[in-house]
């Protein structure tokens, strides 16, 4: 019987187990495994003093100036990394305040800043990348296939 004032399940949900059952939703697991990653990425970059949007903004910036050859601008680095503009900039102040990036005025563009990496930036860009890898080869090792899973992922972002 059900309770006075429960919401009814969808029409016709019942007979094809939807809605039953979160562990079926893909949902429901996506939001799971996301949460789950997210606590391995917060503890595997503590110790190098890095919030996770930190560490992908320096990554970011150490991939697109030294292996892309860019002098990318915050929004170019922004789009990159799929970062919102406006907390993209708070985030890179923070890492001119460590001393990890640069933000020089883009001669082109008074109103855009032109971001590069320190010396003391690319130093720990390696670190953080080596230990983040580390942590997503730990974590994804269940996943089985990973050719197979970098091309599951690669569809749903795009």
């Amino acid at each position: 019987m059900k309770k006075p004032g429960a919401a009814s399940p969808p029409v016709g949900s019942r007979a094809r187990g939807v809605g039953l059952r979160p562990e079926s939703s893909p949902g429901f697991l996506f939001w799971r495994v996301a949460l789950h990653w997210q606590r391995v990425m917060l503890a595997s970059l503590r110790p190098l003093g890095l919030t996770h949007v930190q560490f992908v903004l320096l990554a970011s910036t150490w991939w697109l100036t030294t292996i892309a050859g860019e002098t990318p601008t915050q929004r170019r680095l922004a789009e990159h990394a799929g970062t919102d503009p406006m907390m993209t900039s708070q985030v890179l102040r923070a890492l001119e305040a460590k001393g990890l990036i640069t933000r020089d005025a883009d001669p082109d563009d008074s109103r855009a800043r032109r971001i590069g990496v320190t010396k003391a930036g690319a130093k720990l860009a390696a670190r953080a990348i080596a230990t983040v890898e580390s942590a997503d080869a730990g974590f994804f090792a269940p996943a089985g296939d990973k050719r197979g899973l970098l091309k599951t992922l690669r569809r749903l972002v795009d």
